[in-house]
């Protein structure tokens, strides 16, 4: 690596913030979870027994895999940030995984858990999509 790794007092509030951050996302989960198992006829208000309209359940559908993609979406935003407090234990956080050098604070502020500079992230983003 061409640079050295960030100073204590960096990785120290680069720590906080993402911590903070875990604590949220773990906060949102918790919630989508406990809405999750939550009896449907309770969530749908189809309490009386009466058959559901098929509109209605295409909603709750809906509903329910809009909550399953938010739901993964946040499990991977945990692992990302398990994996950045991983890199500031190791000092290595704030140092592109590609070309070695510091990712910029801007970055860092916006996602803390970056792994790569912009300039990597765009070539890494164009290779996937070919």
């Amino acid at each position: 690596m061409s640079v050295k790794s960030l100073s204590t007092e960096e990785l120290d509030q680069y720590k906080k913030t993402l911590l903070s951050e875990k604590n949220e996302t773990l906060s949102l989960i918790g919630k989508i979870s406990d809405y999750q198992r939550k009896d449907s006829d309770v969530r749908c208000g189809n309490q009386t027994g009466y058959a559901i309209h098929q509109a209605d359940q295409a909603s709750d559908t809906d509903l329910l895999e809009r909550e399953a993609f938010l739901m993964e979406k946040e499990q991977k935003k945990i692992i990302q940030i398990n994996q950045a407090l991983k890199r500031i234990y190791d000092k290595t956080y704030g140092i592109c995984e590609i070309c070695g050098e510091y990712i910029p604070p801007n970055r860092l502020k916006i996602v803390p858990f970056a792994r790569y500079c912009i300039k990597c992230k765009t070539l890494e983003e164009k290779k996937n999509i070919f």
